[in-house]
């Protein structure tokens, strides 16, 4: 109880130093939503003027942060400069596909991470270590947009197997079909995101699980007659799982950031094309909503993070 109190303090104050930081650096852009001939060539600095006072940005800064503050505590983001709806409804109607593509990924990297680090591990020097070895490698060196353009230009220009973009092929009617046709649209961006955060980690489980089995504990399980089977389960995974839950914590803000790249590249209708086209509009509203959404779901998971490792290690103090 007392670390998760810690924790969620931790989370409120991370949170207000990321908007005011974030607060501050959009509004020192150079550039800005009601700059003259942003929305009509023709529009007057007058009317301008009055638009600036309608959004309550002819005020003093720190009185725009301390009035967004407060509005961000009873959960209303304002309003889009570009749509005029309100952004808590755009961001809702984003969040969930975005939220689907990066569980799963977490998911899939975990996975298949632990399986080829311990893999590795237990055939040290071996072929097959040297192949995991180069594969790690190669999604550590690949940067994600060039994976992405390359595999939509074999897969789906070449050879016509995966969809090019966008969520679906099929009218929404809640069919089977409609939903293996989502799943379908989704196989290109979750592996880009799943190769992509497989390399580092690999190389990081195959490291720790070495060390493990040089232990003396190991040794002695050995002597007693363990095979690998019952190693892995009561020896191996339980001393891996603490740092790389908390490595894949420290990955969160990472692999949220990538969706922006992604699903502007598949043109998915995620919080990260979201952002993007506000950051081309400047539309600031949406922009520092979307923010401290992301910086929540960051802090929260690193949260998730340590409370399972206290459940993992009673002793666990969140350090």
């Amino acid at each position: 109880m007392k670390l998760f109190v810690k924790k969620v303090l931790y989370l409120i104050i991370m949170l207000f130093i990321i908007s005011l930081i974030s607060f501050l650096a959009i509004h020192m852009a150079p550039n800005s939503f009601f700059a003259s001939g942003q929305l009509n060539p023709n529009i007057t600095p007058e009317a301008i003027e009055q638009l600036k006072a309608v959004y309550g940005l002819d005020k003093p800064i720190y009185v725009q942060f301390y009035s967004w503050v407060l509005a961000i505590i009873q959960l209303d983001f304002g309003i889009s400069f570009a749509s005029g709806v309100l952004v808590k409804d755009e961001i809702l109607a984003r969040i969930p596909i975005t939220l689907t593509i990066n569980i799963v990924s977490m998911f899939l990297i975990f996975i298949i991470s632990l399986y080829l680090g311990i893999k590795a591990a237990l055939n040290k020097d071996g072929k097959l270590d040297r192949g995991i070895g180069q594969l790690s490698l190669l999604s550590f060196a690949m940067p994600s947009f060039y994976l992405a353009l390359l595999l939509v230009l074999i897969f789906a220009i070449s050879f016509e197997i995966l969809p090019i973009a966008g969520l679906h092929s099929v009218p929404e009617d809640g069919s089977l079909n409609y939903y293996l046709d989502f799943a379908w649209h989704l196989v290109l961006p979750i592996f880009i995101i799943v190769f992509g955060g497989i390399g580092s980690l690999t190389l990081y489980i195959r490291s720790l699980t070495i060390e493990i089995l040089k232990s003396d504990y190991i040794f002695f399980a050995k002597a007693r007659g363990l095979d690998n089977k019952k190693l892995l389960r009561y020896y191996i995974l339980p001393n891996l799982y603490p740092p790389v839950i908390t490595l894949l914590g420290l990955s969160l803000p990472g692999i949220i950031g990538g969706s922006v790249i992604l699903e502007t590249i598949f043109s998915i209708d995620g919080m990260g094309l979201l952002f993007y086209q506000s950051a081309l509009s400047h539309d600031y509203p949406v922009i520092m909503g979307i923010l401290i959404i992301g910086a929540f779901l960051t802090l929260l998971g690193n949260i998730l993070a340590d409370l399972t490792l206290l459940k993992l290690n009673p002793n666990y103090d969140g350090k």
